[in-house]
C-alpha cells in the first residue's frame, strides 16, 4: 500500500490556506477589517420580522365613526338611525326571509368581531399585573372577563343559527299557502286568440 500523507499534507495546506483567505484582515494599529460585519443590521432585521408576525397574530381593529350632525337633511327630517337588519314589514315570504337571512349573516359576522375582540381583550388584560402579586392571577382575571364577551359572541352567534331555523320554520308551517301562490305565480300565459281579427 502506498504512503499517502505527502498527498494529505499537500491538500490539507492548501485547504488552510483557502481558508485564510476568506478570513478579513485586521489592521494591527486601528483594529479595523476589511469586510464589512453582516450581523450589523440584525437587530433591526429581527425586530422587523417581530413587528410583521406580531401584525399577523392580533387582527386589525378598525373603527369607523360617522359625524352627521352639520349635514343638512332635505324634508326637514330629524335623525335617522342606520340598523343593520332591514325594517320588520312581514308583508310577503320575501321580506321574510330577506330579514332571517341578513339577521344571520349579521349574527354570524357579529359573532366573530366579539370573539376575536374576547381574545384581544384576554390578552391585554392579561398584561395587567396583578395587585396581590399572585403567580398567574392577572391571566385568571383577565380571562374571568373575556369568558363574558366570549358568552356574547355564543349568544350572537346562537342568534344567528336560530334566524336561519326561524325562516325553515315559516317554510314548513305556510307551505301551503306559499305554495298557492307560487303556483299561481308561475301560471304561463296561455295564448289568447282574437277571433274578431280575421
Amino acid at each position: 500500500m502506498a504512503d499517502n500523507g505527502s498527498a494529505n499534507r499537500a491538500a490539507n495546506r492548501r485547504y488552510r490556506q483557502a481558508q485564510q483567505a476568506g478570513r478579513p484582515r485586521v489592521d494591527a494599529t486601528t483594529g479595523t477589517s476589511d469586510k464589512p460585519n453582516k450581523f450589523a443590521n440584525a437587530g433591526a432585521a429581527a425586530g422587523g420580522f417581530v413587528g410583521a408576525l406580531g401584525g399577523s397574530i392580533v387582527p386589525p381593529i378598525n373603527v369607523t365613526v360617522n359625524n352627521n350632525k352639520n349635514v343638512a337633511r332635505g324634508g326637514g327630517g330629524g335623525s335617522h338611525v342606520q340598523s343593520l337588519l332591514p325594517s320588520p314589514e312581514f308583508t310577503s315570504p320575501a321580506q321574510v326571509r330577506n330579514y332571517c337571512n341578513t339577521l344571520r349573516a349579521a349574527g354570524v359576522t357579529l359573532s366573530i368581531e366579539v370573539a376575536m375582540a374576547a381574545e384581544i381583550l384576554k390578552g391585554v388584560l392579561a398584561a395587567v399585573p396583578d395587585p396581590d402579586g399572585r403567580a398567574f392571577g392577572s391571566r385568571i382575571r383577565a380571562a374571568k372577563v373575556a369568558r363574558k364577551m366570549q358568552g356574547a359572541a355564543n349568544d350572537l352567534r346562537d342568534a344567528a343559527k336560530k334566524a336561519a331555523a326561524c325562516y325553515s320554520t315559516f317554510q314548513q308551517e305556510f307551505e301551503e299557502e306559499i305554495n298557492r301562490v307560487r303556483h299561481r305565480a308561475r301560471k304561463p300565459q296561455q295564448p289568447v286568440i282574437d277571433w274578431a281579427q280575421q
